[in-house]
């Protein structure tokens, strides 16, 4: 099976299969107490969950440790505090446990790491405030005649016309730097929409695989995900492309460098993505909150597992210096540009 990897493409198969997932087994229900809704909790995650293996995670054992801490006294709050920290094991910021008044976040998985990225230091001495905005985009031409794009975020995203003008204000430009740190991920059609306008041909960007069962290694096939390019009426951009990466870059945005790196003309610079490739299963507990965890695990174009995130390209990882930053410069930023100019002149 081949697929176009478009919302109604996407969603579809998901819901069916983690529909007859649901079905094919005795579902064991608990009580509204703390013991049941841990139980539902655990349960939940351990028919559901697609990382397991990948992470090495004893989620048996993982149980036997945080069991005990429940009893029928404990108040609600306290009960969310021992199933949040359980969660916690899962290292997934694709994980949350929703209640009334909190919910969770798995956040080491940037919080360990510098930030590297300021966005005001490449507004104010890179473009002294004088660059377009287009959507959530920000572009313009940095000095030395390189295009640059910063792409916040992919929850909103730009149309095809959208992305033609922007490429062809940028078509006198030597190569193109695309800057996707801080990039905390959206929707993936608008992913696919972008990454059309750098390909010619059919590209095959990437598999995914379905849980299917409540046994931890249950998966469908790979399924392909590949994508058509823009077409002749549209701008495609064939120069040298640096994507820009810091530990933020996640989720959608994760999916996006995974693509952009199996495409030729492109290099990954900065530091090794979030991750987060996990697309998410919900489910509510008896007393009604609600927990969404990852049950499909998106690979890259050579099969390999995404959810820990992306490598800089060798000879490519670079972070932000702080003593630059004081004095207006973008270490990341200036890596990107030399490589764009070193490239065409070698």
């Amino acid at each position: 099976m081949t697929m176009r990897l478009s919302a109604p493409s996407y969603i579809f198969p998901i819901a069916i299969i983690l529909a007859a997932c649901c079905g094919c087994h005795p579902i064991e229900e608990f009580d509204n107490d703390p013991e049941g809704n841990f139980e539902t909790l655990w349960r939940t995650v351990d028919e559901h969950y697609c990382f397991f293996s990948e992470k090495e995670i004893d989620w048996n054992t993982i149980h036997d440790r945080y069991r005990p801490l429940i009893n029928d006294g404990m108040t609600s709050r306290e009960l969310f505090l021992v199933c949040a920290d359980m969660l916690e094991e899962l290292r997934d910021g694709h994980t949350n446990l929703s209640s009334g008044f909190a919910t969770s976040y798995y956040r080491k998985w940037w919080s360990d790491y510098p930030q590297n990225f300021d966005a005001r230091l490449i507004q104010q001495y890179y473009f002294n405030f004088h660059y377009t905005q287009i959507g959530a985009w920000m572009y313009g031409i940095l000095p030395q005649n390189v295009g640059y794009i910063r792409i916040p975020t992919f929850s909103s995203g730009l149309g095809h016309g959208n992305i033609d003008a922007v490429l062809s204000d940028l078509r006198t430009c030597l190569g193109l730097i695309i800057d996707v740190r801080d990039n905390g991920g959206g929707n993936l059609s608008n992913v696919q929409t972008l990454v059309e306008h750098f390909i010619t041909n059919t590209a095959d960007v990437g598999y995914m695989i379905h849980k299917t069962g409540p046994g931890h290694g249950d998966f469908s096939e790979a399924y392909p995900i590949n994508y058509e390019p823009a077409g002749a009426n549209h701008v495609t951009w064939q120069k040298p492309v640096v994507i820009l990466t810091n530990r933020s870059t996640f989720s959608a945005a994760n999916h996006f460098v995974a693509v952009m790196s199996g495409l030729s003309g492109v290099t990954i610079a900065g530091a090794t993505t979030g991750g987060g490739s996990g697309m998410p299963y919900s489910s509510e507990l008896p007393c009604g909150w609600s927990v969404r965890m990852s049950a499909v695990s998106m690979l890259d174009a050579d099969g390999n597992p995404t959810e820990s995130g992306i490598s800089p390209d060798q000879g490519c990882a670079v972070d932000l210096d702080p003593v630059d930053a004081l004095n207006g410069v973008d270490t990341m930023l200036e890596f990107a540009i030399r490589k764009i100019i070193d490239e065409l002149e070698n």
